[in-house]
C-alpha cells in the first residue's frame, strides 16, 4: 500500500442528530490536532430540537481542515464525506468536491430512508449525478452489529456506535495513529468503560476494514506537520477557550471567577465548562432568566469579582438594562455574545455578525461600553482575558463577542503560560484616601477606584440614579449629569488598544479587505488566493471595535479600494463610516447563517479590484 503525502485535507461527517457525527468529528481533530496538524472545524447542527429521524432537516454535519502548515477556514468543500443515511447524503453533497470520496452505510438507503429523503428512484446515485467509483458503500451498521454481537449490549446501544466506524475508516484513509482515539474514548466514558471499549473495538474493526478492502476510491494520505512549535497542544472549541480564558484572567488578577448566566444557545457551553472548575475558585449560577443572570454578576462585581454574564444576541436585548446598571455604577463586568442567526429565535444553531450595533448603542442613554471580538477558537482565549484585563483595569462593563462558528468550531491550541501574560491591577482605592474617599472618586485616568466591600472606613453605596461627582449622592442637576456623562465616554475613549495590524500587501495593495471577529480565517485565506494570483491585496481585521485603534483613519484612507466584508448587513461599515471622515468603503454582505466561502469572495473581490 503506497501512503500519499498531502497539504491538506478536508472531511465532513455528516448524519442524524442522534448518529454521533459531532462526537466522530472531535475525535477525528483530537487525533490530528495531537500529531501537530493545524485543524479548523465546522460544527453544522440542524435548528431544530429534534427532528424526525431520517429527514432533511434534521441532518447534523461536521466539517475539519487539517493541514501540514497554518490552516484558516474549515474549508469550502471537502475531500471525503462521510454520508450516514440517505438524507445525509442528499443535503450534504452539495458540500464535496467534484473527485470526493464518499462513504456511506448502505443499511441506511433502504426504501423508506429513500423516501423520507425525498429521492425519486432507487438509483440514488445516478439520481444526484454521482459517479460510482467514487462512493465507499458498505453495510455498516450489518458490520457493527456483527462486531459487537458478543457484547451484551442492547441493540439501542449497539446502533450508537456505528458513528465510531466511520471514524476508523476515516482515520485508515489519512494515515492516524488509534491510540489518541481509543485514549479519548477511554477519559470520555471513564465511568462506562464498557462503552469506552465496544467503540474501540467499533474504530478498529473500520479501521480493519479499509485497510482489508484497499478499495480502489480511495489512496491513503498522510499530512505531516511542517512548522511544529515545541509545546502541549490540545484540540479546543471557542467556547472552552473563553472559559479558560477568564479562569486565567482571575487567576492574573488574584479574584473568584463569578459567571451568571442563563442557558442559551450557542453560549451554553461556556456554563457548563465553568462549573466543572470550582476547585479553580470559579463560581457559577444558571439563574431563572437573562436579566437575572446579569444582575446577579453586577452583583458579584460589587462584592469583588471578576465577573461575567453569558448569553447570545437575545438575551443581550433582555440584559441591556442590567448591563446599563454597570455602566452608571461604573463596576467591571464582561458580558459574552455569542452571536447567532436572528432576528428573534431566528437560526440559534447557525452563525452570523447581526449584534454589532445592538452591543454599540443597544442600551438606553448615552452608555458608553468597551466592545471586542474573538477572531478564531483559540483568539477567544486571548479576547476573554483581554476583555476582563479591560473591565477590571478600567471599571467599565465590556462586551466580548464571539459568534456560533468560532465558539463550536475548534482549532489546535498550545497551551499557554501565564507568567508570560501581562499582570491585571484594578484600580483599588488607596488607603491614604480613607476619610476623604468618597465613591465617584477617580485616578489619573479617570476611573473610578473601586472600593471592595468589607474595607473599613470606604463603605459606601451604589444604584442606578445619577449620582454627584463629588459626593456621590443623588442628583438631577442638569450641569452634573452632563459632566458624569461626558467622564464616562472620555474613560472609554482613552483605553488603550493594541494598533490596527495590516497583513499581506501593507505597502502597495491595490485592495484592503476589512472584517471583524470570526470572519479572519476566510478573509485572510481569500487574500491569500488573490495574492497567489498576482494581486496586490491587504487585510486589516479588528479585534478592538470601541475603542477604535488610533491608527484606524490612516490604515483605512491608505489605500485606493477598501472592501469591508461581514456576515450581516454593513454594521461594522456604518460604524467606521460614522468615526472616519470621508471613509466610503465598498462592502460585502451575507446573512446566511453559514461561513463564507472563500472562492465566493475571490471571485467578489476580484470584480471590485477590476472596476
Amino acid at each position: 500500500m503506497e501512503i500519499k503525502e498531502k497539504e491538506s485535507v478536508v472531511v465532513r461527517f455528516s448524519g442524524d442528530s442522534g448518529d454521533g457525527m459531532q462526537l466522530a468529528g472531535n475525535i477525528f481533530s483530537t487525533v490530528s490536532a495531537t500529531v501537530g496538524n493545524s485543524i479548523s472545524t465546522f460544527p453544522d447542527y440542524p435548528a431544530d430540537i429534534r427532528a424526525p429521524q431520517g429527514s432533511l432537516t434534521g441532518v447534523s454535519g461536521f466539517q475539519v481542515h487539517i493541514g501540514a502548515e497554518q490552516v484558516y477556514t474549515p474549508g469550502d468543500l471537502c475531500d471525503v464525506l462521510v454520508a450516514m443515511n440517505a438524507a445525509a447524503l442528499k443535503t450534504q453533497y452539495r458540500y464535496a468536491k467534484p473527485d470526493a470520496a464518499i462513504i456511506i452505510d448502505t443499511d441506511s438507503f433502504g426504501p423508506k430512508d429513500l423516501e423520507k429523503a425525498q429521492f425519486q428512484t432507487e438509483d440514488y446515485l445516478g439520481e444526484m449525478g454521482i459517479d460510482a467509483d467514487r462512493v465507499i458503500a458498505c453495510p455498516l451498521t450489518t458490520m457493527v452489529k456483527d462486531c459487537l454481537a458478543d457484547s451484551g449490549m442492547d441493540a439501542k446501544s449497539v446502533s450508537k456506535c456505528r458513528n465510531m466506524f466511520a471514524l476508523g475508516l476515516v482515520c485508515w484513509l489519512f494515515d492516524r495513529d488509534l491510540n489518541v482515539a481509543f485514549n479519548f474514548l477511554r477519559e470520555k466514558f471513564a465511568k462506562k468503560p464498557e462503552i469506552a471499549e465496544a467503540n474501540i473495538k467499533v474504530i478498529q474493526a473500520g479501521y480493519d476494514y479499509g485497510h482489508n478492502t484497499h478499495s480502489s476510491v480511495a489512496n491513503v494520505y498522510r499530512v505531516e506537520t511542517k512548522n511544529k512549535v515545541p509545546g502541549r497542544y490540545m484540540d479546543i472549541t471557542g467556547n472552552k477557550a473563553t472559559a479558560y480564558g477568564f479562569i486565567a484572567a482571575a487567576e492574573k488578577a488574584g479574584l473568584k471567577l463569578y459567571l451568571g448566566s442563563y442557558p442559551i444557545t450557542p453560549a451554553t457551553d461556556v456554563l457548563h465548562e465553568l462549573s466543572k472548575h470550582k476547585s479553580l475558585g470559579v463560581i457559577t449560577v444558571q439563574c431563572e432568566d437573562e436579566i437575572a443572570g446579569c444582575a446577579s454578576a453586577v452583583g458579584a462585581s460589587f462584592a469583588g469579582a471578576l465577573a461575567v454574564t453569558s448569553t447570545s444576541g437575545p438575551g443581550i436585548c433582555l440584559k441591556s438594562e442590567a448591563m446599563n446598571l454597570a455602566v452608571i455604577m461604573e463596576l467591571p463586568l464582561v458580558v459574552l455574545d455569542v452571536q447567532r442567526g436572528g432576528p428573534a429565535t431566528g437560526l440559534p444553531t447557525k452563525s452570523e455578525q447581526t449584534d454589532l450595533l445592538q452591543a454599540l448603542f443597544g442600551r438606553n442613554g448615552e452608555s458608553p461600553m468597551p466592545v471586542v471580538a474573538a477572531a478564531s477558537p483559540t483568539d477567544c482565549f486571548e479576547m476573554a482575558f483581554a476583555a476582563s484585563k479591560m473591565a477590571l483595569e478600567h471599571m467599565t462593563p465590556v462586551i466580548l463577542m464571539t459568534d456560533a462558528f468560532v465558539a463550536n468550531g475548534s482549532a489546535a491550541f498550545k497551551l499557554p503560560n501565564l507568567s508570560e501574560y501581562p499582570a491585571i491591577n484594578p484600580p483599588y482605592v488607596p488607603e491614604d484616601l480613607k476619610g476623604s474617599w468618597t465613591p465617584y472618586m477617580r485616578n489619573a485616568e479617570g476611573v473610578r477606584y473601586w472600593a471592595v466591600p468589607g474595607r473599613e472606613g470606604f463603605e459606601h453605596i451604589l444604584g442606578g440614579l445619577e449620582k454627584d461627582d463629588k459626593t456621590g449622592a443623588i442628583s438631577t442637576n442638569p450641569e452634573n449629569h452632563d459632566l458624569m456623562t461626558r467622564k464616562r465616554q472620555a474613560k472609554i475613549a482613552a483605553i488603550p488598544v493594541p494598533d490596527l495590524e495590516v497583513l499581506g500587501d501593507k505597502d502597495d495593495a491595490e485592495l484592503l479587505i476589512v472584517g471583524f471577529g470570526g470572519t479572519y480565517g476566510h478573509l485572510h485565506a481569500a487574500m491569500d488566493e488573490l495574492r497567489a494570483q498576482g494581486k496586490k491585496v491587504a487585510l486589516a481585521h479588528f479585534r478592538y471595535i470601541n475603542p477604535l485603534p488610533k491608527n484606524t483613519a490612516e490604515v483605512l484612507k491608505k489605500y485606493p479600494k477598501v472592501v469591508v466584508a461581514e456576515q450581516n448587513m454593513g454594521q461594522l461599515a456604518g460604524w467606521l463610516r460614522m468615526k472616519v471622515d470621508g471613509f466610503v468603503p465598498q462592502q460585502f454582505n451575507e446573512v446566511k447563517g453559514q461561513p463564507f466561502k472563500v472562492a465566493e469572495l475571490v471571485e467578489a473581490f476580484n470584480q471590485i479590484i477590476k472596476k
